[in-house]
């Protein structure tokens, strides 16, 4: 540990009397940016550094100034990268290590001795916080633009996030290695570069989440937190507090991204915004050569003589893995929360962890960033945003790919795979596991209908009708209406959001001058004001006893519909025992029991703000077998704490909650933006 804090007090002082990177340095193993004053490693030291996409690609030499010039944020023309220096944080300390994500890059597991532990994760501090680099990391921000909320924004890039380098492992694979929030960056705009420890919880454990869930997903190996601190204004409504800076380090194949394709876009027709590359069709050109060589080399081997049936190859592909990816999210009740250009990965993986959600109470408009006030990414709607956002990806490809090209296998291609992908899964999380047949669409819809009028819970329902059909109908049907929507839930959830004097001078508006409503953008928001004023009156005179009767109505019409569907899966089958053995297997391959819900994430927030890492460690463990059954592991881990009572007041970390349980009250109240 000694030997540590001194290499740490070294990195600091060594930040402080760097001169500016002009120069590129050599190639891997070695990096003139990791200089002699770099503490050198122990635990990290097998890391291999390989850096191709620096080689491949252009890299900006920062211009000559001032200390900290590399940084200053401006246009960066021509490059696809920047190189870039971390910037020292004030006693980092890990809150947290997957070691699943860390096994990838060839990290064995924790050693089981206590002070051997506290020495890697001091190590684990020191680099991944970016105080320290490893040899070999070439740290750089990466060049992109975006469609932001349907508007073309022009260069954005990595404000907060650096690559560090392309770590190669023994069994021959290579992992892209990132640090969000270590510093300023020319992207940061006017921004700090840094992340808090709010976001950074929510981030490193969704990304690890999503991955034990099986969706395809960028990794999250370590968070670490500080004592420097950054003022946020959390909601935007003027009250700004200070929050304690924190690191994640992220792994993934690559971070490049639709809008990596963007830089080349010329001025926007709307927003009079361009990219900063115009007309240079050589990186373009450069860039789908890098990519489709190192992501896609079988499309490479195909098309080696044929660039423009390489590109189209290489579109239709990212055009699958999309509409394969949003198919997942839809079937686990995923939402992104911010799917612009730029959060859209081109090897499709979930990227880019925001003001996401999972769904509780089913809701198909269902909103989960307080920031999109129009719902353009709300639940339903993030398969057409995904298809749009392909098209953006078409246009940034010509010339290299023709457009027509490109509209046609988008048009051939997405909604295709996206549907058969989504059927082919909700089949699964219904066990029908033998003969597909037409009415099996008409099955979900329905299913997803009356989840929809109960007010059901996403999660819990599709777990209960694992261990459908039930001896006793009355008791199973007892355990699905108890994950409805209570009278005070949908009390809460339709409460108008508009001062009655705002919705008096819309309706107004409405009436006298329908363009302008239109054109200043709160036609939506209008309707869907009126329709929570109709929803909330009608359940003014609904008592708790006629809504139960109806939610179990609902339900049993539908399962009636169900158990019919399994009758013929089961006569398809002919083995009835081999069927049930298999249904049972997928179902409980397909429905998970745990998924990170927003007032699990604020628990573990809540906690690691007050100091206790524990229920970040804790909840991240639970994330790691979100399939497992009662009995196993997880149960386990989840009754190591005594629940408690939820109550209306104090912390989320003070009220503790089962993980599995239908959310308490106050955590429809949450709020992410």
């Amino acid at each position: 540990m000694a030997v540590l804090r001194v290499a740490l007090a070294a990195s600091l002082a060594a930040a402080r009397t760097r001169p500016p990177l002009g120069r590129r340095p050599p190639p891997a193993p070695c990096s003139a940016s990791a200089g002699a004053m770099e503490p050198e490693p122990r635990w990290l030291a097998g890391l291999r550094f390989d850096n191709r996409a620096l080689r491949a690609l252009p890299v900006e030499t920062p211009p000559p100034g001032p200390e900290g010039a590399p940084s200053a944020p401006r246009p960066v023309p021509g490059a696809c990268f920047s190189r870039v220096r971390p910037a020292p944080l004030r006693q980092p300390r890990v809150v947290a290590l997957s070691e699943p994500a860390l096994a990838l890059l060839g990290l064995g597991a924790p050693p089981a001795d206590a002070a051997a532990r506290e020495a890697r994760e001091a190590e684990a501090a020191l680099f991944f916080s970016g105080n320290a680099l490893l040899p070999g990391a070439e740290p750089a921000a990466h060049c992109y633009c975006g469609h932001q909320f349907g508007q073309f924004a022009g260069q954005l890039g990595d404000g907060a996030a650096m690559y560090l380098g392309e770590v190669c492992t023994a069994a021959g694979e290579r992992w892209e290695l990132q640090l969000k929030g270590a510093g300023p960056t020319p992207f940061s705009r006017q921004a700090d570069g840094r992340k808090v420890l709010r976001s950074s919880i929510r981030e490193f454990l969704c990304s690890e989440a999503m991955f034990h869930l099986g969706i395809p997903t960028t990794r999250a190996g370590a968070c670490v937190t500080s004592q420097s601190s950054v003022e946020r204004d959390v909601f935007y409504d003027g009250n700004p507090r200070h929050e304690q800076c924190a690191v994640v380090l992220r792994v993934a194949p690559t971070f490049l991204r639709f809008g990596s394709f963007e830089i080349f876009k010329s001025s926007d027709e709307h927003t009079g915004r361009a990219g900063p590359s115009v007309g240079r069709n050589d990186i373009r050109v450069q860039m789908l050569d890098y990519v489709i060589s190192t992501f896609y080399p079988e499309i490479q081997a195909t098309h080696a003589s044929d660039s423009v049936q390489r590109h189209a190859a290489f579109f239709r592909e990212v055009t699958r893995r999309t509409a394969q990816l949003v198919a997942e999210w839809q079937c686990v009740g995923f939402c992104h929360g911010v799917l612009n250009t730029d959060n859209m990965s081109i090897v499709g993986l979930t990227i880019d962890y925001g003001p996401f959600g999972f769904l509780d109470r089913y809701d198909p408009d269902h909103v989960c960033n307080a920031s999109d006030t129009a719902g353009r990414y709300s639940y339903s709607r993030q398969p057409e945003v995904c298809k749009w956002n392909l098209q953006k990806l078409a246009e940034a490809l010509e010339p290299a790919l023709p457009l027509e090209l490109a509209e046609a296998v988008l048009a051939e291609e997405f909604d295709a795979e996206f549907r058969r992908h989504y059927l082919q899964k909700m089949r699964w999380k219904l066990g029908l596991v033998r003969a597909e047949r037409e009415e099996d669409s008409a099955l979900v819809a329905r299913l997803l209908e009356t989840m929809h009028l109960t007010g059901a819970d996403f999660t819990n329902s599709f777990y209960l009708l694992s261990s459908f059909p039930a001896e006793d109908l009355d008791e199973f049907l007892a355990a699905l209406t108890a994950q409805c929507a209570s009278l005070e839930e949908l009390r809460r959830a339709f409460r108008p959001q508009m001062d009655p004097r705002q919705l008096s001078m819309m309706l107004m508006l409405a009436q006298s001058n329908p363009q302008l409503l239109a054109l200043i953008g709160t036609r939506a928001s209008l309707a869907r004001e009126l329709e929570r004023v109709e929803r909330l009156s009608q359940l003014e005179q609904l008592s708790p006893a006629e809504l139960h009767g109806r939610n179990r109505s609902r339900w049993a019409d539908w399962l009636l519909e169900y158990r019919a569907r399994l009758e013929k899966d089961q006569e398809a089958a002919g083995d009835t025992a081999a069927w049930q053995a298999e249904r049972v297997r997928v179902m409980h391959a397909n429905n998970p029991k745990y998924v990170l819900r927003n007032y699990i994430a604020q628990g573990a927030i809540e906690a690691a703000e007050s100091g206790d890492f524990s229920e970040v460690r804790r909840v991240l463990k639970l994330l790691e077998t979100p399939y497992r059954r009662e009995g196993g592991a997880a149960e386990a881990h989840e009754a190591a704490e005594p629940e408690e009572a939820s109550g209306e007041a104090g912390g989320a970390a003070g009220r503790r909650h089962s993980y599995s349980s239908k959310p308490p009250l106050w955590a429809a109240e949450l709020c992410v933006t």
